[in-house]
């Protein structure tokens, strides 16, 4: 397996989450999940050893897309919609370098939609962090591509109509190599999938359900209530019996059908997660178990796997040409074919 950090070159000094912080105010509304996803990534890079000059973030429009005035790194606030084609741009022409996309829900799903699912199917090597909070949070409260049926906002006063796209499935179903969900309040499974995306060779896509306390708040309360969250939250861990509960006596197992339903532990036939399956299959099943009541919710890693990624390819292909024809010459590419001057 080729280690996707090979290139980027190591920091010799120890580094804490203090060198990742800016001099700039934090300017989120008090009590915004996004803080803990800033303390979370701040306080996971310093582990990895980069040059602080090496790591990039590339962020869209949206509450999250703040996120690089915050890190001490170089970054980039582009348009809407388009930070994977422009992050698509940069890890492929630059692999010394570590980098990363910030966005949001609306800003990925709804205008920047083609553009996520064209980066996931390619598997440039860049990581996708995709905070959902099932709301437009920026422009005060309207109703997004996540956001459940009926849901009443500002746009919608007698509620939704739409039928909100899951973003795990969409993943899946795009081909992409890694893919994964975590929590923004729970900084150790958070930080814990951080590591294993940073590591993945090519695409990671990972969704993070962050919390609006102004316009959409309490939206994931079963996850993180501590009397209900046992009971709702599927923790995937690979090569691990998919068993969950208070007391560890649901579990899930396939049905004559395909799909995935949810039984007891001492029933047989358990499945075992296998996030590195070459078949999408059973991370697909696992993602549709998500619901809008949040009855049972797979976090974790969905799927891992390993397949060429576009720069690698790519940069293998320009090393051929050059082989076989020499150094281009862009100037004359330029000038040539149907051209003229007008003096």
């Amino acid at each position: 397996m080729t280690d996707p950090l090979a290139l980027v070159p190591k920091d010799p000094e120890r580094q804490t989450a203090k060198d990742f912080k800016t001099d700039q105010e934090v300017r989120w509304c008090p009590g915004c999940g996004d803080y803990a996803i800033l303390a979370a990534v701040q306080g996971f890079l310093p582990e990895l050893g980069l040059r602080r000059e090496n790591v990039v973030f590339v962020s869209g429009i949206g509450c999250s897309s703040r996120f690089p005035y915050y890190m001490n790194t170089y970054g980039f606030h582009s348009i809407h919609g388009r930070a994977p084609a422009i992050a698509t741009g940069l890890a492929s022409s630059r692999p010394d370098l570590s980098v990363w996309v910030v966005t949001g829900d609306g800003d990925a799903l709804s205008i920047g939609g083609n553009h996520l699912i064209h980066s996931l199917r390619r598997n440039v090597n860049l990581k996708i962090l995709l905070f959902n909070n099932r709301i437009y949070g920026l422009t005060k409260g309207q109703y997004s591509p996540t956001s459940e049926v009926g849901k009443i906002t500002k746009s919608t006063p007698m509620g939704s109509l739409d039928s909100p796209f899951n973003p795990i499935s969409l993943a899946i179903g795009a081909e992409a190599s890694f893919v994964a969900r975590t929590i923004d309040s729970d900084r150790k499974h958070l930080q814990s999938v951080l590591r294993a995306a940073a590591q993945h060779n090519g695409t990671a896509l990972v969704e993070i359900y962050q919390n609006c306390n102004i316009f959409n708040d309490d939206a994931f309360l079963p996850l993180k209530d501590p009397a209900r969250r046992d009971d709702v939250t599927v923790r995937l861990e690979h090569g691990e019996p998919i068993v969950f509960g208070a007391d560890r006596d649901k579990a899930l197992r396939r049905t004559p059908s395909g799909a995935i339903e949810v039984v007891s532990a001492d029933e047989p036939g358990i499945l075992v997660h296998d996030a590195k399956a070459e078949d999408p299959s059973l991370a697909f099943s696992l993602s549709r178990l998500d619901s809008p009541t949040f009855e049972h919710t797979p976090i974790g890693i969905f799927r891992q796997v390993e397949r060429p990624t576009y720069d690698q390819l790519m940069r293998e292909q320009l090393d051929e040409a050059v082989a076989q024809q020499g150094p281009g010459d862009l100037a004359g590419l330029l000038a040539s074919g149907d051209t003229w001057r007008i003096d």
